[in-house]
């Protein structure tokens, strides 16, 4: 007979058919919690980072970075930008990164309302794409950026919005950046990361540049 080594208090040595008849409530509550911190650790998180301080977007691009790195695929869906940013270039040589970003020509305060119409179709049509990639599964991750500044800009279609919060896979994890974002969404996410501007070249009059700023 097999005998299992068991550090009870008392130091007895059990057969483990004696242990499983006897103690089956407690490793059945064991494997419970196991399984439970399984899920939880498999499950998805929701991701803010806003404020006026640069490394939001840097933020967002390095956990797309390191998705890739473990072999899941990412959606990155870019508001408010045009096609000129650097970081599209980078993103289109990555297995597994489907981009949306470009709608954007300019800044929004420079547009008239007939381009201001159009980048909005552009931005729910995005966001379109997107959800339905996440509810087939399509992808692990889905990234907004600029979003919480579409959404304040009136340039993103909020109920919209509201179906990638309600309709969440368990599974995916969604990163979202901006300037300003709402209570009611920073209460809904896990991770919360407040990018203050200490110190910046601007304000010393020197201007994006192309590498750094985009």
């Amino acid at each position: 007979m097999r005998y299992w080594m068991c550090k009870y208090r008392f130091g007895m040595i059990i057969t483990k058919s004696h242990f499983l008849c006897n103690h089956a409530p407690c490793i059945s509550m064991v494997f419970s919690i196991y399984y439970a911190e399984e899920v939880i650790s498999m499950q998805g998180r929701i991701h803010a980072y806003y404020g006026y301080g640069k490394g939001k977007t840097t933020a967002a691009l390095g956990m797309c970075l390191r998705m890739c790195g473990a072999g899941k695929k990412v959606w990155f869906v870019q508001f408010l930008k045009d096609a000129q940013s650097s970081e599209l270039k980078a993103l289109a040589l990555l297995p597994g990164v489907t981009v949306r970003s470009g709608a954007a020509a300019g800044f929004a305060r420079d547009m008239q309302p007939e381009a201001l119409a159009r980048v909005r179709e552009a931005h729910n049509r995005y966001l379109s794409e997107a959800l339905d990639a996440a509810q087939k599964a399509q992808t692990d991750m889905l990234i907004l950026d600029e979003v919480f500044d579409a959404l304040q800009l009136e340039l993103l279609d909020r109920a919209l919005f509201d179906e990638i919060l309600l309709r969440k896979p368990d599974s995916l994890e969604l990163v979202m950046t901006g300037h300003e974002a709402d209570q009611r969404i920073l209460d809904v996410c896990d991770y919360i990361s407040e990018i203050r501007c200490i110190k910046h070249p601007y304000m010393r009059g020197i201007g994006a540049r192309r590498g750094i700023e985009f």
